[in-house]
């Protein structure tokens, strides 16, 4: 979705002919995946961090492409908000000390980016839901003006009507209507990148899908939408209201949803995800590849996989690029093709070592559960596991998952912060076995020991200040001072288990 395009509106010609190179690039696909070497090489962790550009009094600030462009780095994009930015960040080889290495590349970014936005009364900080928004902030005149948002907002509501109902229970229950997308960009999250096998990618992408529902309790830091509580996670439901709309018939349609946990476990690899990519959900950004940027005239149809430069699947991935199941599957051309794990359902913030303490998790449960994961899928039903995600992203900290437990694998209903405990050692095997270094890993597995310690994750915080502050407080005055301890906090680097009570 990061595509620069020229237009926004479509003939029934640019579907067909999209449509038809989609199906091509598919049957590509599997000739590429049967290629011997193809996808080997160092196992990578790449990251996107997407931020809010706040003013002086915490209220979004939309000088996005001014930052953008007196930051001058291409790694800097801007997002759907004018008050969103995303900065993509350097991959870097999983072994050694890698979350290191992403934590240095985050603060160094934010603390260059907050000297540029102090020049338009700004700052920039990481938070899953920036908790003083209100509804005025959102609508067409909040959109990044590119062609690409105008397109996808139209094509949307082409598919799902022109109002969407968004409906979220809570402390504090919430019902808005809405013409556009810009209630989703509300969102920010860090969206993790990590580079697999092809010949272990359905055992890595099921361990991951295992595992999210876990880390997503522990790490959940989005429990205000426009003022009210609501989830602790409240970015899990408003994406996918956003995106689908909802159903207001009784029974479900059975369309498949464009915003999912997915359709079930990976049996056989990446092939069957982007072919229910393509046979499950109509084109909305038909858009072919450019002639001129074409690797060789053979990709105008079946694409040459014995060619020097693996072939771009320039429309595939870009279809993929507008559905969003909660870990999404990459094809990549680069370094002579390869395959990724985009882990998108953790939240940006609350600081940068809790967002690789985060990382570090989740690669590491992955990893040490997936030598068992063909023991753990007959006990765990799919439906079952999405029941444990919307409970982690409803709960939080809280939550209480069907897990697998005792000898016969029989499931029970354990707290979260159980079940991460126990596992913990396992998730240390994980992250060591990638050569991880101890010290890395001890350092940011004990930040996730910390947080279950202390019973507090980004959302646990920002709930118990502004419960302590609304007693004495207005509600807007208590979420704006909430939300300027959170930033001083945020900017020093501390995790959030360390944070104070103001």
């Amino acid at each position: 979705m990061g595509l620069e395009i020229k237009k926004s509106e479509f003939t029934p010609r640019d579907y067909e002919r999209f449509t038809g190179k989609l199906f091509s690039n598919l049957d590509t696909l599997k000739k590429i995946l049967q290629q011997p070497g193809f996808g080997q090489g160092q196992a990578t962790l790449g990251a996107e961090l997407e931020l809010y550009i706040v003013d002086h009094l915490g209220r979004p600030l939309s000088v996005n492409r001014e930052i953008q462009n007196a930051f001058g780095d291409p790694q800097l994009t801007l997002e759907l908000n004018r008050f969103n930015l995303e900065y993509n960040l350097t991959p870097v080889g999983i072994g050694g000390k890698p979350f290191s290495r992403i934590e240095s590349e985050i603060c160094q970014v934010l603390s260059k980016l907050n000297n540029l936005a102090e020049q338009f009364s700004g700052r920039v900080l990481p938070i899953g839901i920036l908790p003083t928004l209100k509804r005025n902030d959102f609508g067409p005149h909040a959109m990044t003006d590119l062609s690409r948002y105008h397109a996808l907002t139209r094509a949307l509501s082409d598919m799902r009507g022109e109002r969407l109902t968004i409906k979220i229970d809570g402390a504090d229950p919430i019902s808005l209507r809405a013409s556009d997308v810009t209630l989703e960009g509300a969102n920010t999250s860090l969206q993790m990148h990590y580079r697999v096998p092809p010949e272990q990618f359905a055992d890595s992408y099921n361990a991951i899908q295992l595992v999210t529902p876990l880390v997503l309790a522990i790490s959940a830091n989005s429990p205000f939408l426009l003022g009210n509580r609501l989830w602790h996670e409240t970015r899990i439901p408003l994406f996918k209201h956003a995106i689908d709309g909802r159903d207001h018939h009784p029974v479900k349609t059975g369309e498949p949803d464009r915003v999912s946990f997915g359709n079930g476990w990976v049996r056989q690899g990446v092939h069957e995800l982007f072919a229910e990519a393509v046979y499950l959900h109509q084109p909305i950004l038909p858009i072919c590849e450019p002639a001129r940027s074409r690797q060789n005239s053979a990709e105008d149809s079946m694409m040459d996989v014995s060619a020097p430069a693996a072939p771009s699947l320039f429309e595939l991935s870009l279809h993929q690029g507008t559905i969003w199941p909660w870990n999404r599957p990459v094809y990549d051309p680069l370094d002579g093709g390869h395959l990724r794990i985009e882990i998108r359902a953790l939240p940006a913030g609350p600081s940068a070592c809790d967002m690789m303490a985060n990382a570090a998790l989740i690669i590491g449960l992955a990893e040490g559960l997936k030598p068992r994961i063909e023991e753990i899928i007959p006990a765990l039903p799919f439906q079952t596991l999405e029941h444990n995600f919307y409970q982690a992203a409803e709960k939080g900290m809280k939550a209480r998952l069907l897990w697998p437990n005792g000898p016969r694998e029989q499931l029970s209903r354990i707290p979260v912060t159980e079940i991460v405990t126990e596992l913990l050692p396992t998730a240390r095997k994980g992250l060591l076995g990638l050569g991880i270094k101890l010290g890395e890993v001890d350092y940011y597995l004990g930040i996730i020991r910390q947080r279950i310690q202390a019973r507090t994750n980004g959302a646990c915080w920002q709930l118990r200040q502004f419960n302590r502050l609304s007693r004495s407080l207005v509600k807007h005055r208590a979420l704006r001072s909430m939300l300027e301890s959170y930033i001083t906090h945020s900017g020093n680097n501390h995790p959030v288990a360390q944070w104070e009570d103001i």
